[in-house]
């Protein structure tokens, strides 16, 4: 049985974080900062619920990079191979001299989508990654 009552607790985080946060708050349109946690709760919810999990799942894989980087379009190219049919197509962005944006469609079980986002965002010399995710069953 859920427990739909509303419940208080605490959160304590630096100043710098929690101004960045209300003016998230503000821009996203939620009325208190209470709102926009339990979003951010219930997102982080949805995605620990399908790491591990044989559904299949479509999504993304978004990277930011610098190109200069040695080894590292090779070694994402490699991996990338490695498993051609999660990948459903891939985009590739020159944002200046050093940075480039890159996004991967896939779609496979989310295990094997997860490690391969893990693979690529833990490499040398990507700045930024973020997988996200949607169950096919569901869309």
């Amino acid at each position: 049985m859920q427990d739909s009552t509303l419940k208080r607790f605490g959160v304590s985080m630096e100043g710098n974080l929690l101004e960045k946060f209300d003016l998230l708050v503000k821009q996203k349109g939620y009325e208190n900062r209470s709102e926009a946690v339990r979003d951010l709760v219930r997102d982080a919810l949805i995605q620990q619920l399908w790491e591990g999990d044989e559904q299949i799942v479509a999504g993304s894989i978004l990277l930011f990079y610098n190109h200069h980087q040695r080894n590292l379009l090779e070694e994402m190219t490699n991996i990338q191979h490695s498993v051609h049919n999660l990948i459903i197509a891939t985009t590739h962005f020159h944002l200046n001299h050093e940075s480039c944006l890159e996004i991967i469609v896939v779609k496979g079980k989310v295990k094997d989508i997860q490690q391969l986002s893990n693979k690529l965002t833990s490499l040398k010399g990507v700045a930024y990654g973020k997988f996200t995710v949607a169950p096919v069953d569901q869309i």
